[in-house]
């Protein structure tokens, strides 16, 4: 009987370990957006096929994606792991509506690899060469809207003098360039760095506007309660993608290349180009980098009053 007995724990020790291995090695998935066709997720690309989120204890193993805001945040809400980097106007919109998001670090720590551009005979070469044209923006309320007019403000363009055009998104906005129908078109890397030779610059964002935070890492407030070394290996596994990126730039493009399905010479172009901005955060929080989108927002009547930073902000994840 005792042997039996004896039998039967070890059965259960075994079953139980068992079940334990299962669970340690189970593939997780994050949400960060634009996957696949922007650079905010270089980072995690390189991560993945480098071992360091393995070596933080955590197998990620897929990417959700999607177009961006709401979007991202909700794939944030419903995914497995309840994390995702998304645009910081995104998790700022969530938490106006009541939902305890937490910012647990710093993404892309500025917006200037936006560009407008226009076609080579045009006679526009600079912003105020806009004034009685028409600008595009991506849509409404937009991030590119937002650019837009604190960029006109930056130079004292009045605002009346230059019209604001949604045209969709950045295809359909080379397309309505193409046509006439506007006078200068947004874009940005990677697309910038394949289409530049059908196009000229009108003025880059990086020219005429401070450092504004894109992106951010975010979380619930509930998750990050019991959930701390799941994060910190999620953090600590991007921040050395982004100090991969910085110290191999190459090697990352190849890497980013792969997992997007782009073309290596674009690849490696884009990331020379925001390398050279500092384009990627290793997580650490900018303030006023932030509180520059937060202007924009408020611009846009998106916003209202200042933000309370350290309700918002957990930097624990940091260490």
């Amino acid at each position: 009987m005792r042997n039996s007995l004896s039998r039967k724990v070890a059965g259960f020790a075994c079953a139980a370990l068992a079940a334990f291995a299962a669970l340690a090695v189970r593939a997780e998935q994050i949400s960060v957006t634009h996957w696949g066709v922007l650079m905010y997720g270089a980072p995690y690309a390189v991560a993945m096929e480098k071992g360091y989120f393995k070596e933080a204890g955590l197998n990620i193993d897929g990417i959700l994606t999607s177009k961006g805001g709401g979007t991202t945040m909700r794939n944030v809400l419903a995914g497995g792991i309840p994390y995702g980097e998304v645009a910081l106007p995104a998790a700022l919109a969530a938490i106006k509506q009541g939902i305890d998001v937490r910012i647990i670090h710093a993404g892309v720590r500025t917006a200037g690899e936006i560009l407008w551009v226009t076609l080579p005979d045009s006679p526009v070469k600079s912003l105020k060469d806009l004034q009685g044209r028409k600008m595009g923006i991506t849509s409404p309320k937009s991030v590119t809207e937002m650019l837009a007019i604190m960029s006109l403000q930056a130079q004292g363009i009045p605002l009346d003098k230059v019209s604001l055009v949604a045209v969709g998104g950045i295809g359909s906005g080379l397309t309505a360039l193409q046509q006439g129908g506007i006078a200068a078109a947004p874009i940005m890397d990677p697309i910038w760095t394949k289409e530049k030779a059908k196009y000229r610059p009108v003025f880059h964002v990086k020219d005429v506007l401070p450092p504004i935070t894109q992106t951010v890492g975010v979380t619930t407030a509930e998750f990050a309660k019991g959930n701390g070394q799941k994060l910190k290996a999620i953090v600590a596994g991007r921040r050395k993608g982004v100090d991969f990126i910085y110290a191999n730039p190459n090697e990352a493009a190849a890497i980013v290349a792969k997992a997007y399905n782009m073309d290596l010479k674009v690849v490696e172009e884009s990331i020379a180009n925001l390398v050279a901005l500092k384009y990627w955060s290793p997580g650490e929080f900018e303030l006023e980098s932030m509180n520059n989108m937060v202007k924009g927002l408020q611009i846009m009547g998106e916003w209202s009053g200042p933000v309370e930073w350290d309700k918002l902000i957990d930097p624990s994840f940091l260490k």
